[in-house]
């Protein structure tokens, strides 16, 4: 196991600890969603909310394609 496998491995128990305590207190606003949903306007149609859902999209669908065919993309 190197270095970058352990970074990996620490980054998502990070992840996993910090969405967990979100998760468990119940307070809204401290969720990746809820974090996603207000930066790009996905509840509230905010300045710029057009150009923010699409960066959203154009990212998400480039990550899909990226991991479906072995990082061809």
């Amino acid at each position: 196991m190197d270095l970058f496998t352990i970074g990996w491995i620490v980054w998502l128990l990070m992840f996993g600890a910090i969405e967990g305590a979100a998760l468990a207190n119940k307070r809204k606003g401290d969720t990746l969603s809820e974090h996603v949903w207000q930066y790009f306007s996905i509840k509230h149609k905010g300045k710029g909310w057009r150009l923010r859902r699409f960066s959203l999209l154009a990212f998400l669908a480039w990550l899909v394609v990226h991991f479906l065919t072995g990082g061809a993309f």
